[in-house]
């Protein structure tokens, strides 16, 4: 399943329209996950084996898909960056290579845990593992700040937005479907109701109704009964009820 994870296009604010982001959705998908799952390891029963395993296999998943960004982001956006404005993703360039040791840390602390076999060295691991993905996923939120700031003024200065709808369009066809729709079970909630709507109403578009429908069953567990409706009537404005006009 290929599907199309496109920056959100609003009409203008004021008397510029705002430009391409191609940050904002999977940076929301990303701190959505990381925060979801440093919840998880915190409350972790290390009583309960098959909880256990549950929560380092989301641990997993996470540093997967967090590996898989920094691997986009060095084979299409520096190089674009590099391309017009040699030196701008140096910076960032190193800390990607830090964070790449990072994920094998957490790796690593995962093995830690799952091959504990006393109750209080699994506490002392899932202790341990807690506090390593505490700090991973604050630094990666400064990261991630550094890149909506500085690289999207790079990007911004040196490219149009349909050069950046290009660019971002090159990515999403990379995925591998598995990963698309992993990052759009975690974008998709994470998004504000416009942004959402946005996102879909050109999904909906750009696949097949079998695919979209897929993205439906996969986002709707995890928004709230309110949210769905009105994402619902935002794709069928028609049906809009009064109590959520705007």
């Amino acid at each position: 399943m290929n599907c199309l994870i496109a920056s959100p296009s609003f009409p203008p604010s004021g008397a510029d329209a705002p430009r391409v982001d191609i940050y904002v959705g999977i940076h929301k998908a990303l701190r959505a996950m990381m925060m979801d799952t440093l919840l998880a390891v915190g409350r972790i029963d290390v009583h309960d084996a098959a909880a256990t395993r549950a929560v380092c296999e989301r641990v997993l998943a996470l540093a997967d898909l967090c590996a898989s960004h920094l691997g986009h982001e060095n084979d299409f956006v520096h190089p674009a960056m590099e391309a017009r404005r040699p030196g701008s993703s140096a910076r960032v360039a190193g800390e990607h290579a830090e964070h790449l040791a990072a994920i094998t840390a957490l790796r690593e602390a995962v093995a830690c845990l799952g091959a504990a076999r006393h109750a209080a060295a699994r506490t002392d691991a899932a202790l341990r593992l807690y506090r390593g993905l505490a700090l991973f996923v604050g630094e990666n939120f400064v990261h991630m700040h550094v890149e909506e700031s500085q690289h999207n003024q790079a990007l911004w200065s040196c490219y149009s937005d349909d050069e950046l709808r290009a660019l971002e369009g090159a990515i999403v066809a990379s995925l591998p479907p598995a990963e698309n729709l992993c990052v759009l079970r975690w974008m998709i909630p994470a998004m504000t109701p416009d942004e959402r709507a946005g996102l879909l109403g050109g999904l909906r578009m750009a696949v097949p109704a079998p695919v979209f429908e897929a993205v439906l069953q996969a986002i709707q567990p995890h928004l709230t009964s309110r949210e769905w409706t009105r994402l619902m009537h935002a794709l069928e404005p028609d049906q809009v009820p009064a109590s959520l006009e705007a």
